[in-house]
């Protein structure tokens, strides 16, 4: 697909790649890792063409389109989020206007050898315009906008209407559609929830075409990636397995070249050694020119850098009561938009909660009320001698950014760890001169880490943590999820990264249509636990339940309704499978005798004379628009099947 030869980039005399040499096969999937400003983005704009490289070469296949989707910075306006969305399907449309205009000539054209020729193209049209989905276009587009979190009232609704990362998300549905032979994504889960990620890691992974991806979603990453590059000092290395596998290969890779390069050290210094101790010697001339040379021809071992990590731990919390906060009949609203209705929540000592549920639910609006934000009605209250700590969504917003990080950081320290600062802001990365660098000047991630560190100035026994991973690295991530998982206080947290949810959540707590549910367990559990639900609810209904045993016979009882909802459940399922696969051949059926019966009709319609008839000619159009109608209802309804299947 594309042949990457002898790439060399440089910044500010500082290189990026050196004489770099690499392959993207047409079906790849290969997730791009490294630390921040290894030069993962700016390879992906050199493959797009952003960027111009210092020399090299890049080849593409015949053919081959490139789509990039960058970290931020995209904003449209001035249509309709479906018209924007759809304006990615401009080649399809143009072809349909062409089809029209061909339709509308053929009716009145009289030239014989204009005829044949309009009639040509025009096969030629629908033969494309079939193949590349036209029929099913405007399903395409409702079935993207929906698996990145647009609903249908939002179709209508201006784009500019969208925020900054609603924004990524049309340029996202966008990319997807037009299908690009190779496509370049750099973060796009960022402004995604865990729903609409799920969603693009099944697009992703059925994607007919090689995809090349930057991400700090180490779930995400497993899924969908095959291949993981490495950046590091200058070149790529390929590890062809997912990223967590890579992470095993990568300490195995250089505790290997840990030992070879202490047996070349080892090697070198006898060779200086012997150098040093002869070089004088007459009779030892050539035998110290022969170590010479050998030294120079020695290709030198370089080892990794090792990685610079965050490394913490919260402050041991006070002792608080076994009921830490509790929330009863709590009504939140927006004007006429009622976000929480009626809510009732405890939070109990040393549980790590995980709020979940799409964009918009009220999952911030929930951890605000938490952290003591204004309600409508209900209750709120605060357990014994709980201290609380909040990290809001925007919290590295509300830093000040005319401020240096070390005052940013001493304007809120108790007096008693005034002295610990410096060796506080080390441990998340700012050393030497860091410390003295403006607040506004700082990185997404940078700012991340400063507010992290604000929270250890004070110790807290309930963290609510609304989104800390948003524009962390994989590596801090992981030191995070570390300190938490050592944390002996109580937590709840909002994060759109799966594999962090999973790791941390003890109890689930889904929030959508002003209503919350809880499910005991982490994001996998929940998955499971209202798959069961579905099945469940999708039963034979048996009627009346009697009054539940207990003890011993209500464990029993308890296995014996599992397993009749197991066996209910597969039951339901191979009807419904074989009711799809029924009404899969019943489609394939009509479909193609549709399709002959278009054909024959675009046959008669070919005829040299056909068109004299203008009765005829107009009930052979009208069947025509009837039967291509049809038929692209009939393909709608066979993909959504067939996208089904198991």
């Amino acid at each position: 697909m594309v042949q990457i030869t002898n790439l060399c980039k440089d910044f500010a005399a500082r290189p990026i790649f050196s004489n770099v040499t690499w392959r993207i096969g047409k079906e790849d999937r290969v997730g791009l890792v490294g630390e921040n400003g290894t030069g993962k983005s700016t390879l992906l704009k050199i493959i797009a063409g952003l960027v111009e490289p210092a020399s090299g070469t890049i080849q593409m296949a015949k053919g081959g389109t490139v789509g990039y989707l960058p970290q931020e910075g995209i904003a449209v306006k001035g249509r309709t989020l479906f018209a924007e969305v759809m304006s990615a399907l401009e080649k399809l449309q143009e072809i349909e206007r062409e089809i029209r205009e061909i339709t509308e000539a053929l009716e009145s054209v009289s030239d014989d050898g204009l005829h044949d020729s309009l009639l040509e193209r025009y096969g030629i049209l629908q033969e494309e315009f079939r193949a590349k989905g036209g029929y099913t276009w405007e399903a395409m587009v409702g079935s993207v906008l929906r698996g990145l979190g647009f609903s249908p009232d939002d179709w209508d609704k201006q784009c500019e209407t969208f925020s900054g990362g609603w924004q990524m998300r049309i340029a996202l549905a966008k990319l997807l559609l037009r299908k690009p032979k190779l496509l370049l994504l750099d973060e796009p889960t960022n402004h995604l929830d865990i729903e609409a990620r799920n969603w693009l890691e099944g697009y992703l992974c059925d994607y007919p075409y090689a995809v090349v991806l930057v991400s700090h979603d180490r779930y995400f990453m497993d899924q969908v990636c095959r291949r993981i590059t490495e950046v590091w000092n200058c070149t790529l290395t390929d590890f062809a397995c997912s990223y967590s596998r890579y992470l095993e290969e990568r300490e195995e890779r250089i505790a290997r070249l840990r030992e070879a390069k202490q047996r070349q050290d080892e090697e070198i210094a006898r060779m200086e050694d012997f150098i040093t101790r002869f070089r004088y010697k007459a009779d030892k001339a050539a035998l110290v020119q022969s170590r010479i040379k050998q030294l120079e021809k020695i290709e030198r071992i370089l080892l990794p850098a090792e990685r610079r990590r965050v490394r913490f731990s919260f402050p041991d919390p006070p002792r608080s009561g076994r009921v830490v906060l509790e929330l009863k009949k709590i009504v939140k609203a927006y004007g006429e938009l009622v976000v929480l209705d009626g809510i009732d929540l405890t939070v109990e000592k040393g549980e790590r909660i995980s709020l979940v549920g799409h964009n918009g639910a009220g999952k911030s609006t929930l951890m605000r009320i938490l952290a003591g934000d204004a309600f409508q009605e209900g209750e709120r209250t605060v357990g014994t001698n709980v201290a609380l700590d909040y990290f809001a969504q925007d919290q590295a917003a509300a830093l000040d950014p005319e401020r240096t990080v070390y005052e940013e950081i001493l304007a809120d320290a108790p007096y008693d760890r005034v002295p610990i600062l410096r060796d506080l802001l080390g441990t998340f990365l700012f050393s030497g001169d860091d410390i003295h660098k403006k607040v506004g000047v700082l990185s997404g991630g940078e700012k991340s880490r400063l507010a992290l560190a604000k929270m250890l100035l004070r110790p807290s026994n309930l963290l609510l943590l609304d989104e800390p991973t948003n524009h962390l690295d994989l590596f801090t991530k992981d030191v995070l999820l570390d300190a938490l998982q050592s944390f002996s206080g109580t937590l709840v947290f909002v994060s759109h990264d799966r594999y962090f949810v999973n790791a941390l959540a003890t109890r689930t707590v889904a929030v959508g249509g002003g209503r919350i549910v809880s499910y005991p367990g982490n994001y996998d559990d929940y998955l499971e636990k209202i798959a069961y639900e579905s099945a469940a609810l999708a039963g034979v209904n048996r009627g009346s339940e009697p009054s539940e045993p207990t003890g011993d016979a209500a464990d029993k009882a308890s296995q014996k309704k599992e397993r009749l909802l197991s066996r209910e459940e597969e039951k339901q399922r191979q009807r419904e499978e074989r009711s799809r696969l029924k009404r899969l051949s019943e489609l394939e059926s009509v479909i193609e005798a549709a399709e002959k019966e278009l054909a024959l009709l675009e046959l008669i319609m070919g005829e040299p004379d056909y068109f004299s008839d203008v009765e005829r000619s107009r009930e052979g159009t009208k069947k025509h628009d009837t039967l291509t109608s049809q038929i692209a209802l009939l393909y709608d309804e066979w993909e959504t099947l067939h996208v089904s299947q198991g």
